[in-house]
C-alpha cells in the first residue's frame, strides 16, 4: 500500500470516466458522481481513506478478490454489492450475478461475463478458475462500454464481446492470460483502450510489441 496508485481518464458523453488502479486486481471507477469499487482487497489500498462505494462488484471469492473486511471499510448502508454465486457464502447481503445475466445500478448497466481456465490448472482436470463460477463485468458508462475481465483466459465469451471501449485484462500465467493470450483477446476485442492488470511477477513490456501492428488499440500499462 507504499505505491501511489495511478488514476486514468476516459472521456464519455456524461463527463470523464476516472479509473484508478489501486493495485493487483483492485479498481476504482468514478463517474457521474458514481463510485464503483471492484475486487477491493484490504492489501491493495487503504480503504478507510478512499470514497465511500455507491456499487461494489466482485469478480469470484478468492482471497485476492473478495476481502469482507475491505468491503465493509468503503461500504455503506445503501452500497449495492453484486458478486458471483460463489461469494454469497462470504457475503450474504449481496446480489448473484450468474455467467451471461445483466443488472442494472446507479445508471450503469452491469453484464456478466464467464470467467474461467482453459488451461490453466491447479492438478489434472482441475482449473485454477473453473468455467461457470467466476465473472468479468462489462459495464457501460454513457456510451462507453468499459469490460473488466478478473480472473480468466482468453475465452471464446471474452472474444465473442462487441462494442468493448476499454478493456482491463489480466495477465499472470498460470492463473491468468500470457502476453500472448492477451494479445490474441485484445485483437478480438478491438478495444480503443487496453489495460493490463493483475501483472506480478509478469514482464508486461512484451505485450506491446505483440500488438505493435494493432496501432488503433491504445495500450496503457498503469502498474
Amino acid at each position: 500500500m507504499s505505491k501511489t496508485p495511478m488514476t486514468d481518464a476516459v472521456p464519455t458523453a456524461a463527463g470523464d470516466l476516472n479509473i484508478t488502479f489501486l493495485g493487483h486486481a483492485s479498481l476504482m471507477f468514478e463517474w457521474n458522481g458514481v463510485v464503483v469499487h471492484v475486487d477491493p482487497v484490504s492489501a491493495e489500498a487503504d480503504y478507510t481513506r478512499l470514497p465511500k462505494a455507491d456499487l461494489i462488484l466482485v469478480t469470484h471469492d478468492h482471497f485476492d478478490h473478495l476481502d469482507p473486511g475491505a468491503i465493509a471499510a468503503v461500504g455503506t448502508a445503501s452500497t449495492e454489492i453484486i458478486l458471483n454465486p460463489d461469494g454469497r457464502r462470504k457475503l450474504p447481503n449481496g446480489r448473484v450475478l450468474r455467467n451471461g445475466e445483466s443488472a442494472s445500478c446507479c445508471g450503469i448497466a452491469i453484464e456478466a461475463v464467464p470467467a474461467y481456465n482453459i488451461t490453466g490448472m491447479r492438478a489434472e482436470g482441475v482449473p485454477f478458475h473453473p468455467r461457470g463460477t467466476g465473472n468479468g463485468y462489462v459495464m457501460t458508462f454513457g456510451n462507453v462500454r468499459v469490460y473488466v475481465a478478473g480472473d480468466t483466459e482468453n475465452t471464446p465469451e471474452m472474444k465473442a464481446l462487441k462494442n468493448i471501449d476499454a478493456a482491463i485484462l489480466p495477465m499472470m500465467r498460470p492463473y491468468t492470460m500470457s502476453p500472448e493470450m492477451l494479445a490474441d483477446a485484445a485483437r478480438a476485442l478491438r478495444p480503443r483502450i487496453l489495460y493490463p492488470y493483475h501483472t506480478k511477477e509478469c514482464d508486461a513490456s512484451k505485450l506491446a510489441s505483440l500488438l505493435a501492428d494493432a496501432p488503433e488499440i491504445e495500450i496503457r500499462f498503469k502498474y
